[in-house]
């Protein structure tokens, strides 16, 4: 077997089958209850929401169809201080809900 391939071979074992970080982020439940409680003010979270959001900031549902919208790019969007947000403090796992809660949206087809 030529050493590529092994090493692919390697790979997938030690994976075990298990979902990788991008296909598996966070709960979506506890993301859209986070994203209720700490960004409904300003963001408009969800494709059939209506509520105090800003026209001034984008929607969850056009944040998810972004081309560049992964988990990893939420994640550090998320855990870098920016000032026109208010500083939630979120645990990494709170995070991974947000972000699982964000890209569940991108295929909605919520109006932008």
């Amino acid at each position: 077997m030529p050493r590529g391939l092994l090493a692919l071979a390697a790979v997938v074992a030690l994976a075990g089958g298990k979902p990788t970080f991008a296909q598996q982020v966070g709960d979506v439940a506890a993301g859209r209850r986070l994203a209720e409680a700490w960004c409904s003010n300003c963001h408009v979270i969800g494709p059939n929401v209506t509520g105090p959001g800003s026209d001034a900031v984008p929607t969850f549902p056009t944040i998810a169809r972004m081309p560049s919208t992964t988990a990893i790019s939420l994640r550090v969007f998320l855990q870098t201080p920016h000032a026109r947000m208010p500083d939630v403090q979120m645990s990494r796992e709170q995070v991974g809900d947000v972000i699982a809660y964000i890209l569940s949206l991108r295929d909605q087809g919520a109006k932008r």
